[in-house]
């Protein structure tokens, strides 16, 4: 099946339907930072948050309104990098920059005072929220959709309908930033704080399940993504060897994320433990009289 709508390799695909959202996006959280700031919580709203939040949007930017997406439609390896910039490197960025109460103050007077009412701990939508969100299922439902949008079938079915790819960055945008905010513990905490050695495990237990997959991509004797033989080659790049490519990147630089965010959570226990005043002589000298 050969695919028509697709537009030259180094082409920007300017479209309304994302550009417009990604402004909002930043919009919202700059408003709100300048309230806060303009309140004086100038340790709350600091440069470097409203930068990790306009990086966070970049990065969404790069991957859906530049030539980086336009290439991801010729090769395989391209569209791994252009994954992992929705998935690894824009939801960690949005979480650091601690959106919730830049998004909060973005809000009307009138919504502000509602918002309390909304989250109430009685409230049937908290609840589902709650449940839906859990850790366990924030981990399921991103490594169930970064497995089934890599299946041969649906990956194929996504690069031929732009709907269907549409979908696919969506899903993968969501549930990254699902599991990115248990890993980072921003607010609002309606889970409770998550230890950082679950934490760590939750970020290991990630690292396990997308090394599986991106192993089985790089070490593939068979071309698994049949679409890029329906398309010009780049580069003069066979198809089995941008697959093997592609694996590699998601092996590595997208093993690297979750390596780094392990390392992070690890420092900042040893940093806890350095903190604590130490203890007593008499009570650790007892156990020897």
């Amino acid at each position: 099946m050969n695919v028509t709508w697709v537009e030259g390799p180094y082409s920007w695909p300017w479209r309304f339907v994302v550009w417009v959202p990604l402004l909002l996006w930043w919009g919202i959280y700059a408003l709100g930072w300048w309230r806060l700031y303009q309140r004086g919580c100038r340790r709350l709203a600091t440069i470097g948050r409203l930068g990790l939040h306009t990086l966070a949007v970049l990065a969404v930017f790069a991957a859906l309104q530049t030539p980086l997406y336009s290439l991801s439609r010729y090769l395989f390896s391209i569209n791994m990098a252009h994954h992992m910039l929705l998935i690894m490197v824009a939801p960690p960025l949005f979480w650091l920059a601690r959106p919730f109460p830049f998004m909060v103050w973005a809000l009307s007077r009138a919504l502000r005072r509602l918002l309390p009412a909304l989250l109430a701990r009685n409230r049937t939508a908290r609840t589902a929220f709650r449940y839906v969100t859990a850790p366990g299922v924030s981990w399921l439902l991103f490594a169930g959709t970064f497995w089934t949008w890599h299946t041969p079938e649906f990956y194929d079915a996504a690069m031929r309908r732009q709907g269907l790819e549409d979908l696919q960055h969506l899903t993968f945008l969501v549930t990254g930033l699902l599991f990115w905010w248990h890993v980072t513990a921003a607010a609002p905490h309606i889970h409770g704080r998550i230890g950082y050695g679950w934490r760590i495990a939750y970020v290991m237990a990630a690292l396990v399940q997308n090394t599986i997959l991106a192993v089985a991509i790089t070490f593939a004797g068979n071309l698994w993504y049949t679409y890029y033989t329906t398309v010009p080659r780049l580069w003069d790049l066979p198809p089995l060897n941008d697959q093997r490519l592609g694996g590699a990147i998601m092996w590595v630089p997208g093993g690297m994320m979750y390596g780094i965010a392990a390392v992070a959570l690890l420092y900042r226990i040893i940093s806890a433990e350095e903190k604590k005043p130490p203890m007593p002589e008499e009570y650790w000298t007892s156990a020897f009289q």
